[in-house]
């Protein structure tokens, strides 16, 4: 994947391929685009030859993350067109993509029961999911074999003279943010709900397709129901609808589970996930049917730390595709406290290199091609919020800051996070700290230094 070109709302990237993706005769060869492996760059990297045990599920479950990258849930529209990045953390593949509206998340986890094969090398790439491949894949069927090819070798590659694919994707810089605020928002959930063989099929069917209404999925005993008010341990739905591509997998689903915060009443991001042989497939959905993720603050005050950017540089080199990043080895390795270690993964996932798996609550490694300079400009709200501290506006008064700015006096609450600007009274804390409390929090926190010092 290289460096897309910076514009003011949009980028694009330009995906070029050796060949097509195809499906011939039983044997997946997915192509992949400019990337980065353990062993270095690489113009088309090659990670895994095998055999998908689980031919059926495992090719309706990346169909299935293919159609989240084609669709716009809020306000659809056609013509939109990205593909799914992929990485391989040695004993698995993860398959992500983003929604052109950016509110609905998918990831395809392939497990090692699932893959039986030879792993070339570990690292992150974008791979072609193409028209053709996607008829094909529509049509495996359970006892189909099915060989899986993630890049080619390079015979293939010297060999492929007039048969390089090129595509030119624009990226909306809310989608590279979502990226970011997605595994924020993930480890703060818990497991709500779940079920079990046909009980979770019989829920996913009973869901309104087509809800255009929150909704509130109740945990009760060994089940769950519906509702059109909140209830106590409650998962907020919005848009029952933009779990569309769970329908098609039904027929391999073992369990369904429900992941979400701590219940407020409030609209609140929520992930569904389903375990398939071998396998899981997840939807994360944004707290409301037109918000997508990337306004929903959650990285800002983790990002809002002196000390965020320098530890990221420490923790991104210790950081090497394994399936799961333990944050107490990390720590020990990188010599900081775990607190720190935890805001240099966010620093790190607001350049798209670090993503969290909710079923094994742990932190997964990728690469996207999306460096410091990006973090700065994909969080205007503290670039502001420096801006006020740097230039005297911010006065600490105990638990309380008075902000000054060019639209009056604003007055902070350091411990609740409350403002008196009108962007906190919309928001109420919803959408992540507004500018004042974060020049407020950045200038309490100068403070407590200067004083220990």
């Amino acid at each position: 994947m290289p460096p897309p070109n910076l514009r003011a709302m949009t980028m694009t990237q330009a995906y070029t391929y050796a060949a097509p993706s195809a499906l011939v005769d039983g044997r997946l060869g997915l192509a992949t685009s400019g990337g980065r492996a353990l062993s270095g760059p690489a113009v088309a990297p090659r990670f895994f030859s095998g055999v998908v045990t689980q031919a059926a599920p495992a090719a309706a479950a990346l169909l299935g993350v293919a159609d989240v990258a084609l669709t716009r849930y809020h306000q659809p529209r056609p013509g939109w067109t990205r593909d799914p990045v992929v990485t391989c953390g040695g004993d698995r593949l993860r398959f992500e993509s983003f929604s052109a509206c950016g509110g609905v998340y998918s990831r395809l986890d392939l497990l090692g029961d699932a893959l039986d094969g030879e792993v070339f090398d570990r690292g992150t790439t974008n791979v072609d999911v193409n028209g053709p491949l996607r008829e094909a894949l529509a049509r495996v069927g359970r006892r189909d074999p099915l060989h899986l090819g993630v890049g080619t070798d390079a015979l293939t590659v010297t060999t492929l003279d007039g048969a390089v694919v090129e595509k030119k994707v624009p990226l909306p810089e809310r989608w590279l943010r979502g990226f970011a605020e997605v595994q924020v928002i993930a480890a703060r959930m818990d497991l709500r709900g779940e079920l079990t063989g046909p009980a979770a099929v019989r829920f996913l069917r009973s869901l309104p397709k087509g809800a255009t209404t929150d909704l509130w999925i109740v945990p009760s005993g060994r089940d769950l129901r519906v509702s059109d008010v909140h209830r106590p341990g409650a998962v907020h739905l919005a848009g029952a609808g933009r779990l569309a591509t769970l329908h098609p997998l039904l027929r391999f689903a073992k369990a369904l589970r429900v992941y979400g915060p701590a219940a407020t009443g409030e609209p609140a991001s929520c992930v569904w996930e389903l375990e398939l042989p071998g396998m899981r497939y997840s939807l994360a959905l944004s707290p409301e049917r037109w918000r997508g993720f990337s306004g929903e603050g959650a990285v800002l005050d983790e990002l809002s730390t002196d000390e965020a950017e320098a530890d990221a540089d420490v923790v991104g080199m210790l950081l090497n595709f394994e399936p799961e990043v333990e944050i107490g080895l990390l720590a020990d390795r990188a010599g900081l406290p775990v607190a720190r270690v935890r805001a240099a993964l966010t620093q790190l996932g607001t350049a798209g290199r670090v993503g969290y798996d909710l079923a094994e609550a742990a932190h997964f490694h990728r690469e996207l091609p999306y460096d410091r300079e990006h973090v700065r400009r994909l969080n205007p709200r503290l670039d502001d919020a420096r801006a006020l501290v740097e230039a005297g506006a911010v006065q600490l008064e105990g638990e309380t800051a008075l902000v000054r700015t060019d639209g009056g006096e604003r007055r902070v609450g350091l411990a609740d996070g409350s403002c008196t600007c009108p962007w906190w009274w919309d928001h109420r804390g919803s959408r992540g700290p507004c500018k004042h409390v974060l020049a407020a929090r950045i200038a309490a926190r100068a403070t407590v230094l200067e004083v220990t010092r």
